[in-house]
Parts: C-alpha cells; sequence; structure tokens
C-alpha cells in the first residue's frame, strides 16, 4: 500500500524542481547559454566538497554549495564582455575549468586526509527522498525566479534579443542579467542534492528544446516548457525512488524522451502546415 504521508514530498519536489528548471530552460536555452547549468552546477559541487572538508554534513552542505554557485554567477554576471574581451561562453569555459579543477582536486584530498568523501559522492547522480522542508523551500525560490521573469519581463525579452543591444538602447542589461543568474545559481543549488550536480543540466535545457520544437512564442514556450519540466522531474522521481535509480539519470532519460517525441510530433505538423505548393 502506498504510504501517502512518504511519498507526497518526493512527488511535490520533483514537480517544483522540475517546473522551476523548465522555467530556467526558456531563457537559458533562448540565450544558447546551457553550458551556463554545468558550470553553476560544478560550482555548486566544488563549495559542497569544501564544505564537507572542513567538517560541514547533510543539510549545512548547501551554505558552502550555494556560495560557490552565488560566486560563479556574480562572475558571469559581472564581466562584460567588451571590457574582458572575450565571449560569454569563453568564460564560462574558463570558469568552468577551475571549479571542476576544485571539485576533483577535493575528492583527492579525502583521501589524503583519510576522510570519507560518500555524501559528497552522492550529491553527483542525486536522491529523489526529501521533506516538506526541501520542497518549501524548492518552491520559494522558484517563486522568486517567477516573480523576477514578470517584473523584468521586458528587460528579459530584451537580452533574449542580445545583452549587448539592450545595453546600448539603455536597459539594465548587466544589473537584470546578474540577478537572473543569481536566481539562476539558487535554483540550481536547492535542487542539487536531489537532482545531481552532474546531472540538473538536462532540467535546464530539455524542457524548453521540447517546448520549442512544439509552439512559437515566449509565453506559449513558458507555459509548456514548465509543464515538461515537471513531467520530467515528477516522473523521474517517482520512478528512481520506486527502483532505487539514481534520481538525476532517471530525469535525464525521461526529460530526453520528452524532446524525441516533441522532435517527432513538430516535425510532422510542420509538414502538414505547409501549403500544397512548398511540398
Amino acid at each position: 500500500m502506498l504510504d501517502f504521508a512518504f511519498w507526497a514530498p518526493v512527488f511535490g519536489g520533483g514537480l517544483v524542481a522540475g517546473a522551476s528548471g523548465g522555467l530556467l530552460s526558456v531563457y537559458i536555452v533562448g540565450m544558447r547559454i546551457p553550458f551556463i547549468g554545468v558550470c553553476v552546477a560544478h560550482a555548486a559541487l566544488a563549495g559542497a566538497v569544501f564544505g564537507s572538508l572542513a567538517g560541514l554534513s547533510g543539510h549545512m552542505l548547501m551554505l558552502p554549495a550555494m556560495g560557490g554557485a552565488m560566486a560563479m554567477s556574480l562572475a558571469l554576471g559581472l564581466a562584460d564582455p567588451r571590457r574582458v574581451r572575450m565571449d560569454a561562453n569563453i568564460v564560462m569555459g574558463l570558469l568552468f575549468s577551475i571549479t571542476m579543477g576544485l571539485a576533483f582536486l577535493g575528492f583527492g584530498l579525502f583521501g589524503v586526509l583519510g576522510k570519507n568523501d560518500a555524501e559528497v559522492r552522492s550529491l553527483l547522480w542525486g536522491s529523489p527522498f526529501c521533506s516538506w522542508g526541501d520542497v518549501r523551500l524548492m518552491a520559494a525560490v522558484a517563486v522568486g525566479l517567477a516573480l523576477f521573469v514578470i517584473i523584468f519581463a521586458k528587460e528579459m525579452r530584451a537580452i533574449l534579443f542580445s545583452r549587448t543591444e539592450a545595453q546600448a538602447a539603455g536597459i539594465r542589461a548587466t544589473g537584470v542579467w546578474t540577478g537572473f543568474l543569481i536566481l539562476t545559481a539558487a535554483v540550481l543549488t536547492v535542487n542539487f542534492q536531489t537532482v545531481g550536480g552532474l546531472m540538473i543540466y538536462s532540467l535546464i535545457s530539455n524542457p524548453a528544446a521540447a517546448a520549442f520544437q512544439l509552439v512559437r512564442g515566449n509565453r506559449n514556450a513558458i507555459a509548456l516548457s514548465m509543464l515538461f519540466g515537471a513531467a520530467s522531474g515528477f516522473g523521474g522521481f517517482a520512478i528512481s525512488a520506486m527502483t532505487d535509480l539514481p534520481a538525476g539519470a532517471v530525469i535525464v532519460l525521461v526529460s530526453s524522451f520528452i524532446v524525441m517525441v516533441a522532435a517527432i510530433i513538430g516535425h510532422f505538423a510542420h509538414k502538414f502546415r505547409r501549403p500544397a505548393t512548398d511540398r
């Protein structure tokens, strides 16, 4: 018999994690910077690793993880491509290299210091088991992201088109962009322990990739991407919890399956929409 009290936060966490990832996904994919998820996740992982080395454990690891993710987001947000003379993707690649090096250096130090790294390694793959406290935190950050994109809807649309041209038009692009990256760090970090540091990339890229196959327009894409994200998170958490498989890996497969189905549907829908003279 299904224990509702036990499973309810698991399913709730999957829905919230997926929906917030889907909302984030539209802007990250729209800006063609999905690699940012990998960068921020590795920064959070590096923070968690060194936090564990310092003696922290359990939910306390979220503090250094959040610190690492926030530091990465601030560095990316304040790095003006025109001043550093490097493309944003190159800056992300450099910062990713640094944080990845720090994370795996930290893993190496566990052996040197004779400490157990099992808890930190579990962060790589994720675990669906969460409490209502975890779900409330995930929901609070998701609401913060939603309010941000509503309040700064005009600025976000301009940045989606071109951050450089948005700045030239007098829009507070740097401040809004940095704020968005900080919220990105918060969303990724609060979902870090459940989805997994190596797998969370799919939750902020696949939902929008599927949505853009089927609809046009920012609002439609957001709605469908959040739906696909929620389905990926809910399905991934449910399958993981019932089979004891890694949550992140299952979410990757579920979200990738949704992208493939959406691509097939989108292909045939486009084919049938074309006028007969174009065939």
